[in-house]
């Protein structure tokens, strides 16, 4: 994969063919519009070694919080 930069590619990752080798390429457009929920599955785990205990009980409570009723009561 890679990036066009006017008449160059900028590849993603190195190749692991010698300086100078001659190699053929094809080039297959990628479309740019992503699928729903592409960037979330990207980045899921990214704070894998940094979450806490602490980081459990504060959503813990965020979710039973959520799930309280807070309508009032109408008055007759």
């Amino acid at each position: 994969h890679g990036i066009v930069r006017g008449k160059y590619i900028e590849l993603t990752e190195e190749l692991g063919v010698a300086e100078g080798q001659q190699v053929e390429v094809q080039v297959t457009v990628i479309t740019t519009s992503p699928r729903w929920g592409e960037g979330l599955q990207r980045c899921a785990g990214a704070l894998a070694d940094e979450w806490t205990e602490e980081d459990d009980r504060i959503l813990a409570a965020i979710h039973q919080d959520r799930q309280q009723d807070s309508r009032q009561e109408l008055a007759e």
